[in-house]
């Protein structure tokens, strides 16, 4: 079996007796010098006949002293590469800045980012760059583009020392590692038009992602655009902010106007012509092991993928971004867990929960209950800098019209300023807005974790999680999963992650503890926790 076809390349072309792909068609030359062929360097190209995206080898041109026939792609032409139908095809088209092919192993991503810069080896200001995290596993990009460029592009050049395609335009494709942060000052003072990422989650922070798009640049008379690109399958260190980027401000497929580490839409900045306008588009293309025939069809990979531990084989073979290894609630599934909103009935009892913080972020849940136990987060709140009493008012706001039995606030929020005045948490009930201390009893950060996820569970009876989500909880539902477990204590969360949401999703949560009837143990009953005083409003 060919390479291509072992990772999902695409059709390649058919050579010898190699089933499955095109053969080549090449037209009778004439021996006459007056009629040797030219050969002319080919784009990315589409047939007008199929409509499918082709990577082409060479064009023969014809003397202008002979009357050309008419041009047959297939009798002219060999088809180096034929991206399979759907996301492969969509990544290679992809007209937005910034765009991530990701998801499950095996659906030909690696290939397709080593096929893209093919369009523009023909243009002679094309500078692009291909990177990965190390250079042994630089070794097979440089593998995949030996077997492709000198196909698509007779007389390209490799130089191995500098690891650089130079093609007879002059265009020249770069591919080299980025091992650390400091690595990205090896290319200051470079320019390209496009620059690409092989497995992106493996560095650990977006810093170099972020600066060698400063990286970008070409002329108007050149005609090239301005891409970066990127592939990566799920988990990695750099799962998170990965994801954070690319997946969570939009739906899959779905271009978006890019934004910041704090959510905030990316603008041109102050004193531009085109201030406050948004700068540039990103887009997400997941990827399935099914996308790739050449994989899928004998299942042999499939079963090999099925038969890893779970949270693997949802990365690996469903491309699954909520769940990463190390993550602290690695049952979280959207597909079960998150619903779209539907009216909740007005007896159903409703309650909030809140982790205040006004130089980070407030966090606050709204829950209702289910007749079957079943805790229904329906609305969310997240916001920062703002103060005590303007929280108190945007809650009730929210709340108008609403029953809401109670509310569980962080308890650090009673404590005194000094003797000058009320606590925040009687600041906010003085305005109307009631609440309870959270449970902060000796092992409650502990419990509290458990007892999500008991709630996270199917239950055997109802065949229902014990908690569910709203889909316009959105801020909720991207913590959650990727929340990671505290590397010395592994019982608990990691409290420098971003956890205010999950913060008052415990505190609440704890209001309700035990799942249903069935989970009930006596022998594993707390003590310590004693129910709010009526001051505080319930």
């Amino acid at each position: 079996m060919s390479e291509s076809k072992k990772k999902g390349a695409g059709r390649p072309t058919t050579l010898g007796n190699m089933p499955g792909g095109i053969k080549r068609r090449q037209p009778k030359r004439k021996k006459s010098k007056s009629n040797v062929s030219e050969v002319e360097p080919q784009e990315l190209s589409t047939d007008s006949k199929t409509g499918k995206t082709l990577i082409l080898g060479s064009k023969t041109k014809t003397p202008a002293t002979v009357k050309p026939a008419p041009f047959d792609v297939e009798a002219a032409q060999e088809i180096i590469f034929e991206p399979n139908a759907g996301p492969q095809t969509k990544f290679l088209s992809a007209t937005e800045q910034e765009v991530l092919y990701g998801g499950a192993a095996g659906g030909g991503k690696s290939y397709s980012l080593v096929a893209d810069p093919v369009r523009y080896l023909n243009n002679p200001n094309a500078r692009m760059l291909l990177v990965r995290r190390s250079t042994e596993e630089l070794r097979e990009l440089i593998s995949v583009s030996k077997q492709l460029y000198p196909r698509a592009i007779p007389g390209i050049k490799f130089m191995e020392r500098d690891k650089t395609w130079v093609a007879p335009s002059g265009a020249t494709l770069w591919m080299s590692y980025l091992d650390r942060d400091d690595d990205v000052m090896r290319y200051q003072g470079q320019a390209f038009n496009w620059i690409g990422f092989d497995e992106l989650t493996q560095w650990d922070s977006s810093y170099a992602w972020t600066y060698m798009r400063s990286r970008l640049r070409t002329t108007k008379a050149s005609g090239l655009p301005l891409y970066m690109r990127a592939t990566s399958n799920p988990g990695g260190p750099g799962h998170q902010w990965v994801k954070r980027t690319f997946l969570d401000p939009s739906e899959p497929g779905k271009p978006y106007w890019a934004t910041d580490a704090e959510g905030e839409t990316i603008c041109w900045p102050k004193g531009h012509t085109r201030e406050g306008e948004p700068l540039f588009k990103r887009k997400f293309i997941p990827a399935t092991l099914f996308d790739n025939p050449y994989l899928s069809d004998d299942g042999m990979y499939e079963a090999n993928l099925l038969s890893l531990p779970e949270h693997q084989r949802r990365q690996l073979l469903e491309g699954d971004w909520d769940i990463n290894e190390g993550a602290a609630f690695p049952e979280f599934n959207r597909k079960v867990h998150v619903v779209e909103p539907y009216d909740i009935p007005s007896n159903w009892t409703r309650f909030r929960a809140c982790d205040y913080g006004y130089g980070s972020y407030t966090g606050v849940v709204w829950i209702a209950i289910a007749p079957d136990e079943q805790l229904i987060v329906y609305r969310e709140l997240y916001v920062s800098k703002v103060l005590a009493t303007d929280l108190a008012d945007t809650i009730l706001e929210l709340e108008s019209g609403e029953k809401i039995r109670y509310g569980v606030l962080d308890s650090s929020l009673w404590h005194k300023r000094g003797d000058t005045g009320p606590s925040l948490a009687e600041t906010m009930v003085m305005k109307g807005c009631h609440w309870r201390p959270s449970d902060r009893s000796k092992g409650s950060r502990v419990a509290g974790k458990n007892e999500i996820h008991r709630r996270l569970q199917v239950d055997e009876f109802t065949e229902s999680p014990r908690i569910v989500f709203f889909s316009n909880c959105t801020n909720t539902i991207t913590q959650l999963p990727a929340i990671p477990l505290d590397k010395n204590n592994p019982e608990d969360v990691d409290t420098k992650a971003e956890d205010h949401l999950y913060d008052a999703l415990r505190y609440g949560v704890m209001t309700r503890p035990r799942s249903n009837l069935f989970d009930f143990d006596s022998s594993d009953q707390r003590t310590g926790f004693q129910a709010a005083d009526p001051q505080f409003g319930y």
